[in-house]
């Protein structure tokens, strides 16, 4: 199917067990795999996190309590999907801007008229850049557990890699502004997450931050297992040298024009308050808190279901 346009395309083959897809679009080999139809109503348009991680954990793990419509696409070099440096950007040029061109070139392969982006973590940015950029094919966006000023992701990583190894936080944000040259940007997120970084490797702080038990670590890890997509090293690199954490999205925020609902998680604590607020402040969103981590629907899967049937139905 590689190559039609929307309008060329057969719907008949979405069927109720949907249809997997390895398309070349907007530059990329993108693999997604279709639930139902979607031309039949907006669906849901899943954009998992890491950067650089995949859909297929959430898909096996809630993916049956999702009725109607829904898309799970591993984004440009994550998962399934082709890599990145076979991209015909390169590996050197991903950005924000182009994981949004996919997400429109794949609306357009499937002939879908609007979409309902749900982004998780890093993917929440995508979704809501998406929304913004194309609010006439957005019905609404849920951003789950989202992370949108990266700066402060860092600091509050630092923050607990510091308690974590029982030494003071110091934050190099005052002496790398005060070191910077008038004219040039200081870049505090880099120095931050390298400082946290340097205290406690990334894996263990993450899911330290990340996770209300051991039980659903080990889900999560079973899942990846049983799905051999363990990666996303290269995406994750990209999106740093393009200046990741230097990245502040709030200001965006308040041009979004479709309605915005926010699922979180009281104990993930890279999501929230802090970033949960500035969607809840800027957007307008509307806000669900449930009693879990990063990935709701590990914790509690049925209160996660609640929570997006009514952020897709309200």
């Amino acid at each position: 199917m590689t190559g039609l346009n929307a309008d060329d395309h057969d719907f008949t083959d979405f069927e109720d067990e949907g249809g997997v897809h390895f398309e070349h679009l907007n530059g990329a080999d993108l693999h997604f795999e279709v639930q139902g139809d979607p031309t039949s109503e907006p669906p849901v348009v899943f954009l998992h996190g890491g950067p650089g991680y995949n859909s297929y954990s959430f898909q096996v793990l809630f993916g049956e309590r999702i009725e109607r419509p829904v898309v799970y696409l591993d984004q440009r070099g994550s998962g399934r999907s082709g890599a990145l440096e076979d991209t015909e950007q390169g590996a050197d040029t991903l950005d924000l801007d182009t994981l949004v061109g996919d997400v429109e070139a794949m609306r357009d392969f499937l002939g879908a008229e609007q979409i309902v982006p749900m982004g998780h973590g890093f993917g929440a940015l995508v979704a809501l850049e998406y929304a913004r950029r194309y609010p006439t094919r957005t019905a609404r966006v849920i951003a789950v557990n989202p992370w949108v000023h990266f700066p402060d992701l860092a600091r509050t990583l630092l923050e607990e890699a510091s308690a974590r190894r029982g030494v003071a936080f110091t934050d190099p944000a005052d002496d790398l502004r005060a070191a910077t040259p008038d004219g040039e940007y200081p870049a505090v997120g880099g120095a931050r997450i390298e400082a946290a970084f340097a205290l406690l490797n990334a894996r263990d702080l993450l899911n330290a931050l990340q996770f209300r038990d051991q039980a659903s670590r080990m889900r999560l890890e079973f899942a990846d297992a049983e799905g051999q997509l363990i990666g996303g090293g290269e995406v994750q690199e990209a999106l740093v040298n393009q200046g990741l954490w230097e990245f502040e999205y709030p200001q965006f925020l308040t041009e979004l024009r479709r309605p915005v609902f926010v699922i979180t998680g009281a104990h993930d604590r890279t999501s929230y308050p802090e970033q949960v607020q500035w969607v809840a402040d800027l957007a307008d969103a509307d806000v669900t808190v449930l009693d879990a981590g990063h990935y709701p629907w590990l914790d509690d899967e049925d209160a996660f279901a609640e929570a997006l049937e009514d952020a897709l139905t309200r």
